[in-house]
C-alpha cells in the first residue's frame, strides 16, 4: 500500500492552482470538472508520477471551522520537503509569501510555516543529514 493522493482544503481552486504553482513551484498533473468543482491536482516536478496533492474545494460545513481552529492554534494542515530551507524561505519572502513561523531548528529537521492564502497554514521541512548542524 502506498499514498496515492492527499489532499488540502481550499477556499477558490483558482486562486490555490495559482499559489502552488506558480509560487510553490508545484505543476498541474490532473484536471477533471466535476460540476462546479474540479478534481484538481498538482504533483512535484522532481516526482511527477509521485504522490498528487488534490486542491479540494473546502466547501464541506466542517471545513470552514476546521480550517480556523487549525490557524488560530498555528497548527499546520501538512508539510513539504525542501532540500534547502533557509534558500526557499529568501525565495518565498521575495515572492510575497507570509510566514508565521520563520526558520526553527529542531535538531534532525528546520521547519518554517508560511500562509497558503487559501486558508491553511503549510509547513516546509528540510531533514538535516546526519552529522550536520
Amino acid at each position: 500500500m502506498r499514498i496515492n493522493v492527499t489532499s488540502v482544503l481550499v477556499d477558490d481552486q483558482d486562486k490555490a492552482l495559482r499559489f502552488y504553482t506558480e509560487v510553490l513551484g508545484f505543476v498541474k498533473k490532473t484536471e477533471i470538472p466535476l460540476g462546479e468543482a474540479r478534481w484538481l491536482t498538482v504533483t512535484s516536478p522532481q516526482d511527477p508520477d509521485g504522490v498528487e496533492l488534490l486542491l479540494e474545494p473546502d466547501a464541506h460545513p466542517a471545513a470552514g471551522p476546521f480550517k480556523t481552529a487549525l490557524v488560530e492554534d498555528g497548527i499546520p494542515y501538512t508539510s513539504f520537503a525542501v532540500d534547502d530551507l533557509h534558500a526557499e524561505y529568501e525565495r518565498l519572502l521575495g515572492l510575497g509569501v507570509r510566514f508565521t513561523q520563520e526558520p526553527l531548528d529542531h535538531g534532525p529537521v528546520i521547519t518554517a510555516v508560511l500562509d497558503d492564502t487559501c486558508g491553511n497554514l503549510i509547513q516546509i521541512a528540510q531533514h538535516k543529514a546526519r552529522g550536520s548542524s
